[in-house]
């Protein structure tokens, strides 16, 4: 069956989804802004990015907010992501100079701790998945 839609119908769900972008965004936007609210009120060195992203983690995980809440937005935000380290790569070229001296020490150690936590996450992933089997084969 082929439908047709006059014009007035196709603008409208342009602009529900349109809207429905808009509200996610500032739901995300919100617990950002509550991070920074309690990075000012709270006299702890953590950045306020991570109080806004525990406040969002603890409301998905308590079923305040519903995943279908903001998971378009977030996608694309996700999605983006890459775009976003643009600038921080430019400013490394931009300081060649200084880093010049010290780049074999950087890498060095990047490469280091990377196989450190890639075993230091596995052995624990491993402990964790003996762990439940035991609990589940004495039940």
């Amino acid at each position: 069956m082929n439908k047709k839609y006059d014009c007035a119908t196709i603008i409208f769900v342009v602009q529900i989804t349109k809207m429905k972008y808009i509200k996610q965004f500032l739901i995300i936007i919100a617990f950002s802004f509550a991070g920074e609210i309690l990075h000012f009120l709270i006299p702890l060195p953590i950045p306020s990015s991570i109080y806004g992203i525990i406040l969002l983690f603890l409301s998905l995980c308590t079923g305040i907010l519903k995943v279908e809440h903001i998971k378009e937005t977030s996608n694309f935000l996700v999605e983006i992501m890459p775009l976003m380290f643009i600038p921080s790569a430019v400013g490394l070229l931009e300081s060649w100079e200084v880093l010049s001296s010290v780049w074999l020490s950087y890498i060095s150690i990047t490469i280091i701790t990377t196989f450190l936590v890639m075993i230091i996450s596995g052995r624990i992933t491993q402990t964790i998945i003996r762990w439940r089997n035991k609990g589940a084969k004495n039940e």
